[in-house]
């Protein structure tokens, strides 16, 4: 597995509008997760980094909700997202959003979420795709020094791989905005029909993906053996001939 450590510090952004078109990225994961939130139960529910607390939760059941971040104007707990001031299984669902791509370990950064996390608890993902336009970025030479392009994005896939290793169970894998977020996204025939086919037949290029994951733990019961051991063999003593012919000399005297 190739390392996911970065070679440089990551500039994390403060919020949304630090990133290009970041408004439009930040509503169209809330309507990916929309049909998601009344399905979590639970009591406690986090959102890791600046990004995640920018998120909006409607029709959650689960009231108490946390913000977890080093540096936002809507944090409840300063922390870093590499190491979660949480105890040990004390979460129902966590929220990474646009987090791993922001991170020196981000490796590390899902170990925290799984730590955190309760079995059967949950863990939703949002991350910028590197097999889309979005990804393509990254190779143009004017753009790759510019933020978000010039940090590591993953794969989809090597993302469920981590969780996968961890336990976890995908249960949803969606991409939403098949764009460059290069300029202002325009609402013309043209753009609305291109985003319409990309939608129907070019859904795993959207250049945003979202990964609903559930903790899975598996009970260590014993399970006793249909199958008894056999005895262990133990001859029956026989006298000795000695014995015998003691007794044999008695009787014929």
């Amino acid at each position: 597995m190739k390392p996911a450590l970065a070679f440089r510090q990551p500039h994390y952004p403060s919020s949304w509008q630090a990133l290009p078109n970041g408004e439009i990225i930040k509503k169209a994961i809330e309507q990916e997760l929309a049909p998601w939130w009344p399905k979590f139960f639970g009591y406690h529910l986090i959102k890791v980094g600046a990004l995640s607390s920018e998120i909006d939760i409607p029709d959650c059941t689960i009231n108490h909700q946390i913000n977890i971040s080093s540096k936002s104007d809507l944090v409840d707990v300063v922390g870093d997202i590499d190491d979660l001031p949480l105890q040990e299984h004390s979460v129902d669902v966590c929220l990474l959003s646009h987090a791993l791509e922001f991170s020196l370990d981000p490796h590390h950064v899902v170990r925290e979420a799984n730590r955190v996390l309760i079995p059967n608890g949950y863990l939703v993902i949002t991350g910028f795709n590197p097999f889309s336009l979005a990804g393509l970025n990254r190779f143009t030479p004017h753009r790759n020094q510019q933020s978000p392009w010039n940090e590591h994005f993953f794969t989809p896939m090597r993302v469920k791989d981590w969780l996968h290793l961890m336990g976890f169970e995908i249960l949803a894998d969606q991409r939403c905005l098949p764009t460059n977020f290069i300029g202002k996204m325009s609402d013309n025939v043209v753009a609305t029909s291109w985003r319409k086919f990309a939608g129907n037949y070019l859904t795993s290029f959207g250049s945003v993906y979202v990964i609903v994951a559930k903790k899975r733990v598996l009970p260590l019961t014993p399970i006793k053996p249909k199958w008894k051991i056999r005895t262990e063999f133990s001859p029956v003593k026989v006298p000795t001939m000695r014995v015998h012919k003691k007794t044999f000399r008695h009787k014929k005297q």
